[in-house]
């Protein structure tokens, strides 16, 4: 973490707050929870901090990686929106919806086998509640040692805002039809940033994320192209004419959707064929591993991008 940017991002958005100067609970005194060491600790309060401000750090893990350090970097560049003071921490009590699933805990690695499968669901309820609030299920199962995570089990969780319904951050959003809304937003993909900016038409960012973009065998196309359409729960379509590393003798397949699907819980559809923005079941590896050529993010910073985005949207690839 750079300690400069680092100082800037809590400074504008955590208003009097300052990094713990010894090991600090991350839960209530008495909640029979676990502690954060300081740098740790830190990481958390600046990884809230940016993902409540639309730069999303990716997995929040309470750690100062690669990805936390893009957002710092874009935050600093494009001065952020401010958001309300708020505890990096807050409590969450497992519902019995939460609890009921349906969970499908043997989902193979094998993507035709996949397609045997009714629905491609998460694994667990931690998985779940991982997603729902940012976090990688490592953190929620350290923040919480003696949680069952059943119904009725009252559990520390990132503050991460409201995330019952995906929303885009609160500085724009596009939608409604053209005449009232035109397509005013330009989405930027990064190939050498390995992120993805949402800005409007003034330039100012709305939302920012690290993504996943291409490989040597399948590189980002550099260009411009324009959105077509936006599908959400979408079934994947497998064709393994399209991939070079597919498996000798797989078929043409289809996915049903669930947000281990390949391409996550939502598909932006742009104007350069079998190409498209889309979430992903392996948050954990955004900006970090390569993709088919596609832009990859984790499943709620896609819902974002798919918030901001209507038919006609420019997306330019760059390096």
């Amino acid at each position: 973490m750079k300690p400069g940017i680092a100082a800037l991002v809590l400074a504008a958005l955590w208003v009097g707050a300052q990094p713990p100067a010894r090991e600090t609970p991350a839960v209530a005194p008495g909640g029979g929870g676990a502690t954060l060491a300081p740098a740790a600790m830190a990481a958390l309060r600046v990884q809230v901090a940016l993902d409540r401000a639309g730069y999303s750090p990716g997995e929040i893990d309470a750690s100062s990686g690669a990805n936390t350090t893009r957002a710092e970097d874009a935050y600093a560049r494009g001065g952020g929106g401010t958001v309300p003071e708020a505890d990096p921490l807050v409590k969450y009590r497992i519902s019995g919806q939460d609890a009921a699933g349906p969970f499908f805990p043997d989902i193979p690695d094998d993507i035709v086998a996949q397609a045997q499968l009714p629905a491609l669901g998460y694994r667990n309820i931690v998985e779940m509640l991982g997603e729902r609030f940012h976090a990688s299920p490592a953190l929620l199962r350290h923040l919480n040692p003696h949680a069952q995570f059943a119904a009725g089990d009252e559990i520390m969780v990132p503050n991460v805002g409201d995330t019952v319904q995906p929303v885009a951050p609160p500085r724009g959003r596009q939608g409604g039809d053209a005449e009232s809304n035109p397509a005013s937003v330009t989405i930027t993909v990064s190939r050498s940033g390995s992120s993805l900016t949402a800005s409007d038409a003034a330039g100012h960012t709305l939302f920012f994320a690290p993504v996943t973009t291409g490989s040597e065998h399948d590189p980002l196309p550099i260009g411009e192209w324009k959105v077509n359409g936006v599908q959400r729960d979408p079934e994947f379509h497998y064709n393994p004419e399209l991939f070079w590393d597919a498996e000798p003798g797989h078929s043409k397949a289809v996915l049903k959707p669930g947000p281990n699907n390949p391409v996550g819980v939502v598909w932006v559809d742009i104007s350069k064929p079998h190409y498209g923005l889309h979430g992903t079941p392996e948050p954990s590896q955004i900006g970090k591993t390569q993709s088919h050529g596609c832009v990859r993010m984790t499943n709620w910073d896609a819902l974002r991008v798919a918030a901001l985005v209507r038919p006609g949207t420019r997306v330019v690839f760059v390096e």
